[in-house]
């Protein structure tokens, strides 16, 4: 999730109560620092605030609506600007809640949670197995030999999509294009960073994750005891 917010106090103390509920929140403090993180990951939300330093967060929220790769990612405004026509133009401008400040966390967690639900309904609830190895999508936890794992966003995309293909080798460029988007503009060496990170937030399991030489990567239930 990407907080867009220029007041760091602020920011911090969004981001605090979303780690506490769960979630991973990532901070821009200006609208150039967003583009770079939603040209990096698409994030599964944007908390975006309207009076940012160079383009508004109105100005953002247009751009990313337009922009095929970006136009389905979720966005609340939160701003101080409570007015009516505020209201109006910020929807008008792709953002799908708009929130006035001073808000409470319940309403902002209750508001984030309901966007997600509208967003993706048609997203179903999915549970992978690759031996002892389990992943939730609904709950968005993964497991090995029933102890729960600690993954980051990222690490659980990749996963996910391993899991969902596993035994099959993916190269770098392929999975560039599965789990980051096919419009993402980064090097191949980032792939090697964040299965890096899958490996070592798999622990036990960290096997799994076979380097294929020349290749690339690939899940497999082969090389792991089954006992």
């Amino acid at each position: 999730m990407l907080i867009v917010e220029d007041e760091p106090a602020i920011a911090e103390l969004i981001a605090v109560n979303l780690r506490h509920n769960g979630f991973q929140p990532t901070l821009a403090l200006d609208g150039e620092s967003a583009q770079r993180e939603i040209d990096a990951m698409l994030p599964d939300l944007v908390l975006l605030d309207w009076m940012l330093p160079g383009a508004s967060g109105l100005t953002l929220a247009r751009r990313w609506r337009g922009d095929p790769r970006t136009k389905a990612v979720p966005i609340i405004m939160l701003t101080a600007r409570g007015d009516e026509a505020d209201r109006v133009a910020g929807l008008d401008a792709g953002a799908d809640d708009y929130m006035a400040k001073p808000f409470s966390t319940k309403e902002m967690l209750a508001r984030i949670r309901a966007v997600l639900r509208r967003r993706a309904p048609e997203q179903a609830a999915v549970t992978l197995e690759a031996g002892r190895l389990k992943l939730d999508t609904a709950t968005h936890r993964v497991s090995y030999d029933e102890q729960l794992l600690k993954l980051g966003p990222t690490e659980f995309k990749l996963l996910h999509y391993l899991m969902s293909h596993a035994e099959r080798v993916h190269s770098r460029g392929q999975l560039l294009d599965k789990v980051w988007g096919d419009h993402v503009f980064i090097e191949e060496r980032t792939v090697d960073v964040h299965i890096k990170r899958l490996r070592e937030a798999l622990g036990a399991a960290a096997p799994m994750i076979e380097t294929v030489r020349g290749a690339g990567y690939r899940l497999t239930t082969q090389t792991v005891a089954t006992s």
